[in-house]
């Protein structure tokens, strides 16, 4: 009897354990390729993190005179991002801004975790809301026909907004759609300043330490946006170590961020015009 009643708690405890707690991990973090995933740094985690992307793998610019874009460094983003809280994460970085309008890049952004999955409690998936602000700091020109002549310092600052929608189907594969509206608060006669984008992504582990992930955003109102615009999209390979994430990608986008690499992608994958890319980060208990 007493085997019984040992059996049935213990069977109890572990359906308690697989179902009543929240999903963890629908994206190992908190960025997918070029964009956010649903995920935010543990509360007083202070995370380094280290992004660059060389020149153009193929196509006019690349092959093996360039080594395939290993001679170009086509920019490179430094960042600290910390935990407030389990839901609330900040950061701010600064990049080149090789490839875009806009060089000398500084970015931030504040991200809160609304939803996360829970069968128990009938929540089918992980939602975030991501805000970012990029600011340059880059020489004004004099030409007054040119996208750098910022007349207003507010000219200088573009802006998102994400809602951030994730599922984690099993141990392997997760799924996100990222809706994303982009304002520039200065842009050339041929661009717009206001663009809305839907975002998708999906990743699959193929073992604990090893997983691959694809990234695309769809921009729409294409016919206000720069004739040469193309959508971006990523495909990564990203392995696990102990405090750190390494990711290998490949993306038609240069800049880094929501308010560069969804209005300012200019390079077509079918011309070989995309490059290799990695990011690594270190997590810090503060």
């Amino acid at each position: 009897m007493m085997k019984k009643i040992k059996y049935i708690i213990f069977t109890v405890l572990f359906i308690g354990h697989s179902f009543g707690q929240d999903v963890q991990e629908t994206f190992n973090s908190t960025r997918i390729i070029n964009g956010h995933s649903v995920e935010t740094l543990k509360a007083r985690i202070l995370q380094f993190r280290v992004e660059h992307r060389f020149g153009d793998f193929a196509g006019t610019n690349g092959g093996i005179q360039n080594m395939f874009g290993f001679d170009n460094a086509a920019d490179v983003r430094f960042a600290f991002e910390y935990g407030l809280s389990d839901k609330l994460m900040i950061g701010f970085g600064r990049s080149k801004g090789s490839g875009t309008p806009y060089r000398s890049l500084l970015d931030g952004f504040v991200k809160y975790k609304l939803l996360t999955q829970n069968k128990e409690k009938g929540i089918p998936v992980s939602l975030s809301l991501i805000e970012t602000a990029s600011l340059t700091y880059m020489t004004a020109s004099m030409d007054e026909s040119q996208v750098a002549f910022f007349p207003e310092f507010v000219h200088r600052l573009a802006y998102s907004s994400q809602l951030n929608i994730a599922r984690k189907f099993g141990e392997r594969l997760s799924l996100a759609i990222m809706p994303t509206y982009v304002h520039r608060n200065y842009v050339d006669m041929d661009d717009q300043n206001g663009v809305f984008a839907i975002g998708s992504a999906f990743a699959l582990r193929l073992s604990k330490e090893f997983s691959i992930s694809t990234e695309y955003y769809h921009a729409f109102h294409q016919d206000g946006l720069r004739p040469n615009h193309k959508n971006s999209f990523g495909v990564a390979f990203e392995w696990l170590t102990n405090g750190h994430n390494f990711k290998i990608n490949f993306t038609n986008s240069k800049g880094f961020g929501e308010t560069q690499f969804i209005p300012c992608t200019y390079s077509n994958w079918l011309d070989g015009e995309f490059r290799i890319g990695f990011s690594i980060t270190r997590d810090f208990k503060i």
